[in-house]
C-alpha cells in the first residue's frame, strides 16, 4: 500500500471512530480551485482505470456549528458530495462534549502510531551505512585524499582521559591553578562535539542552526543553567547574533565553537575548572580561564605528549586499523591515485601507518604532506613545500614536482593544484573537521568531501531502539494533533492542551537524554537540525563513521541523497497522517477567497 492510500486510510478510520460515518468525497469545486489535495488512482478489474479525488483534509476539525456557505450554481457534484462549508477561525464555545471528542482523537491518534510503524523499521539503519548529501558517482573519482587523525586512524576514548588530565597538570603546574583542581577526574560523555562556548559569560551550550539555544542544555561549571537565567542573562531571548559566531572557522569574537573530536576533553576540562571556581566562591575572569585552557590543551599536542602515548601502545589507542589497511589496498587495487594531507609530524604518522598498514604504507599514496598546517594550507598561496629526507630532516631545494615516495611538509593548496592537476569531482577527500578539512575545499576547490563522524554509531544504535522510534513517531503525531486542534480556544480545551504540551515537552526532553543526558545528539536540537548539522550538510558530499564504510559498496557506486521534504510540498510526514493530512486550517475558506 502505498503511503497516500496509507494516509487516506488513516484519515478515514479517525473520522469513522469520532463520528460513526467515513468522510464523503470532496467536492470537484474545491479540488479544481486548490492544488492541496490528492488523487488515488484505482483500476478496475475490467481494466477501466478510474480516478478518485480525496482531501487530504478532514472534516471532523470543524467545530460544531459551522454552517453551509450559500449555494451557487456551477458543476454537478457527485452523489453525497458536501457542500463548501465556512467557519470562524476559533472556536471559543466549545460544545458539551469537546473535551471528549479532543481526547478520542488523542486516543485515537497514539494508537495509530504503533499501526504506522512498519514491522522491523527499528533493523533499517545500520550504521556502516554512508549517508549522501550530495549526488556522488564513485566512478567518477579517479583521486582519494585524507587527513590523518580520525580518519586514516581512528583513537579510542582512552586518548580523551590522557589529554584531559595533562593539560589539567599544566594549568596547575604552568599557570598556578589551585591544586584542588586536581581532584576533578575527567568524566566521560559529559560532552558531545559541536558545542558552543559563551567566552565571557563561561556557559556551554548547544546551538541549533538557526542560532537559537536549545533550552536545557546550557551549563555553568557541571551544573545545568534554568531556562529563566538564560533568558536573562540574553536579553529575553535565546537567540545568538550572528556577529557573535560569524568566524568561518567556527570562532566569533565572543563565543567558540568545538568542532574537533580532540576537543571533548577540553570541553570538560573548562566545565571542571569553571565548577572550581564556582562551587568553592573564588572570584575569576571566565576570558582568562578559557584563554588558559585553550593554551594548556595546545601544550599536549605542541610538546608532543599526545604522539608519545600513542607510539606507545599503539593497540590501546589506534582502533580499525585492518580496516584502514583494506580501504588502502581496494582503492590502489582499482588505480586509484591517493594523497595524504595532514598537520602530524612524519614520524608520528610513519610510525602509526607502520602499525596499521605495513612498513611499505607509502608506497601506496602518491603524495604525502605532513605539518601542513590547515586550515591555512587550503588558503595560503606563499607558504613553498619543503621535503623531507628518510630520517625526517628538513632538505633545501626549490619542490618543482610532487613525486610519489617522498615525504612534503607544509606548502599550500594552490602549488598543490598546480603540481598535480587533481582538480574538481574527481577528487573526494575525507577528514573528520568540517572546517579545517572539509570546507575550503567544498566550497572554493569544488573537490568532493566526505566527513568522518564517529558519533554516527551510537547515535545510530539509539535510534534502532522501538522505545525511541515509537517516542518520536508519537511526538510528531502529538505536535501535530495540536496543531490541528489549536483553534478550539473554550477554557476546557485550554486545560486539554496545557496537558498535552506538557506531554510534548516530556516527550522532547525523553528523546534528547536518550543520546547524552546533557545536551543530546550532536545532529538534532528538538526538532531543529544542530548548527554541527547544517555545516555537516553544507561542508561534506557524503558522510560516513568510519573510512572503513567504504568497503561496503563497490567503487562505481553512485550515492543519491534523499529528497527530504520542504515545508512547503506538504509531505505525507506521520504528523500529518495521525492528524487529517492537512496543515492548512482554513482551506475551503481560501477557496472562496480565490
Amino acid at each position: 500500500m502505498s503511503f497516500k492510500a496509507v494516509g487516506a486510510a488513516v484519515t478515514r478510520a479517525l473520522w469513522t471512530r469520532g463520528h460513526g460515518t467515513p468522510p464523503p468525497a470532496r467536492s470537484p469545486k474545491v479540488y479544481n480551485r486548490l492544488s492541496t489535495t490528492c488523487r488515488v488512482y484505482t483500476a478496475q478489474k475490467r481494466g477501466c482505470a478510474t480516478t478518485q479525488e480525496q482531501s487530504c483534509s478532514s472534516d471532523s476539525d470543524r467545530p460544531n456549528g459551522d454552517v453551509p456557505s450559500s449555494s451557487k450554481k456551477g458543476p454537478k457534484e457527485p452523489v453525497g458530495a458536501p457542500r463548501v462549508k465556512t467557519r470562524s477561525f476559533t472556536s471559543t464555545a466549545a460544545p458539551v462534549d469537546q473535551t471528549s471528542s479532543m481526547w478520542a482523537r488523542y486516543n485515537d491518534t497514539k494508537r495509530m502510531v504503533h499501526v504506522l510503524i512498519p514491522p522491523g523499521a527499528c533493523n533499517l539503519l545500520n550504521s556502516s551505512t554512508i549517508y549522501a548529501n550530495n549526488e556522488v558517482d564513485l566512478a567518477e573519482v579517479d583521486i582519494y585524499g585524507f587527513d590523518y587523525d580520525y580518519t586514516l586512524a581512528m583513537y579510542s576514548t582512552a586518548l580523551n582521559v590522557m589529554i584531559y588530565d595533562k593539560a589539567k597538570s599544566f594549568l596547575i603546574e604552568h599557570f598556578k591553578y589551585p591544586k584542588g583542581i586536581h581532584k576533578y577526574d575527567y568524566i566521560p560523555n559529559f560532552t558531545v562535539r559541536g558545542l558552543h562556548y559563551d567566552i565571557q559569560k563561561g556557559l556551554l551550550m548547544k546551538i541549533d542552526a538557526f542560532h537559537y539555544i536549545q533550552p536545557g542544555t546550557v551549563y555553568r561549571g557541571l551544573s545545568p543553567v534554568s531556562d529563566e537565567e538564560v533568558l536573562q542573562l540574553y536579553g529575553g531571548t535565546y537567540h545568538i547574533p550572528l556577529e557573535q559566531v560569524s568566524g568561518f572557522y567556527g570562532r566569533g569574537p565572543k563565543v567558540k565553537q568545538f568542532m574537533d573530536i580532540f576537543s571533548i576533553p577540553e570541553m570538560t576540562l573548562l566545565a571542571a575548572v569553571n565548577d572550581f571556581f564556582i562551587t568553592n566562591g573564588i572570584e575569576y575572569d571566565p576570558v582568562h580561564l578559557f584563554k588558559d585552557v585553550s593554551e594548556a590543551i595546545g601544550m599536549v599536542h605542541l610538546q608532543g605528549y599526545m604522539y608519545k602515548w600513542i607510539m606507545e601502545d599503539f593497540d590501546k589507542y589506534i582502533l580499525r586499523g585492518e580496516e584502514t589497511d583494506a580501504v588502502l589496498h581496494r582503492l590502489v587495487s582499482h588505480g586509484k591515485k591517493l594523497f595524504l594531507i595532514t598537520n602530524s609530524p612524519f614520524s608520528f604518522v610513519d610510525k602509526g601507518m607502520t602499525h596499521m598498514v605495513g612498513k611499505n604504507w607509502r608506497d601506496f599514496f602518491d603524495v604525502v604532506i605532513v605539518q601542513a598546517d590547515k586550515p591555512h594550507f587550503f588558503t595560503d598561496c606563499i607558504k613553498p613545500f619543503r621535503r623531507l629526507d628518510d630520517n625526517g630532516d628538513l632538505q633545501w631545494e626549490k619542490i618543482n614536482s610532487l613525486d610519489k615516495g617522498q615525504i612534503y611538509k607544509q606548502g599550500n593548496l594552490f602549488e598543490f593544484l598546480r603540481l598535480t592537476g587533481w582538480r574538481g569531482s574527481r577528487v573526494l577527500y575525507f577528514g573528520d573537521h568540517l572546517y579545517s578539512d572539509l570546507a575550503d575545499l567544498m566550497l572554493r576547490h569544488g573537490w568532493r568531501t566526505a566527513a568522518i563522524v564517529p558519533e554516527l554509531e551510537p547515535e545510530t544504535k539509539v535510534v534502532c531502539t522501538d522505545r525511541y522510534a515509537v517516542s518520536l513517531t508519537w511526538l510528531q503525531a502529538l505536535t501535530g494533533l495540536m496543531e490541528r486542534l489549536q483553534s478550539h480556544r473554550d477554557p476546557e480545551s485550554k486545560l486539554v492542551f496545557e496537558k498535552w504540551q506538557k506531554e510534548r515537552e516530556e516527550l522532547r526532553v525523553m528523546t534528547k537524554n536518550v543520546f547524552n543526558p546533557q545536551f543530546g545528539s550532536i545532529f538534532r536540537t528538538c526538532h531543529n537540525p544542530t548548527y554541527f548539522s547544517r555545516r555537516l550538510s553544507r561542508f561534506s558530499d557524503v558522510y560516513m563513521a568510519s573510512l572503513s564504510c567504504l568497503l561496503n559498496y563497490d567503487l562505481e557506486y553512485t550515492f543519491y541523497p534523499r529528497r527530504t521534504p520542504l515545508q512547503h510540498e506538504s509531505p505525507l510526514w506521520m504528523d500529518q497522517l495521525c492528524t487529517g493530512c492537512m496543515k492548512t486550517p482554513y482551506l475551503e475558506e481560501m477557496s472562496h477567497i480565490r
